[in-house]
């Protein structure tokens, strides 16, 4: 054995097709495209979604819904979270996204009330669901809205 020898595994390699090289091929006359028209020129394309001129499917479905243009996003930090910042006296988005609990610095903050505060913390945040409210106060700490 040399390296004259070698050669392609059986199946690795396909030939490609020749069409439009007569009828004997198989791909003759009009090389596989059907008949004459539009499909059958070079860069025919059908538009996304076309059926072979039924009425497309989203054009048959009703439109529902809407989307909301006043809704508020918040970002989410749940109180399990705020443990881990358990040595800090004031909690402010600003410390939060420093410490990677937040990605965004201007987009407003929600607390949640899931997990557990055992210790006085001032909460700076821009919204607090009630559970969470209850538990900083709780632990004798503050919860203050930031506008």
């Amino acid at each position: 054995m040399d390296l004259g020898t070698l050669t392609y595994a059986n199946g690795s390699r396909k030939k490609r097709k020749r069409v439009g090289r007569g009828q004997g091929s198989g791909l003759g006359k009009t090389a596989g495209r059907g008949q004459n028209g539009y499909g059958s020129r070079s860069g025919a394309k059908k538009k996304a979604g076309f059926e072979g001129g039924q009425t497309p499917i989203q054009r048959r479905i009703p439109k529902r819904g809407f989307t909301n243009i006043f809704k508020k996003q918040y970002q989410i930090v749940n109180r399990v979270d705020l443990a881990l910042l358990k040595g800090e006296a004031v909690i402010t988005p600003a410390l939060l996204y420093d410490k990677g609990l937040i990605s965004k610095k201007l987009v407003p903050v929600k607390v949640l009330g899931n997990g557990e505060i055992d210790w006085p913390v001032e909460v700076h945040a821009n919204a607090f669901s009630k559970s969470a409210q209850e538990k900083i106060e709780s632990a004798k700490g503050r919860a203050n809205l930031l506008c």
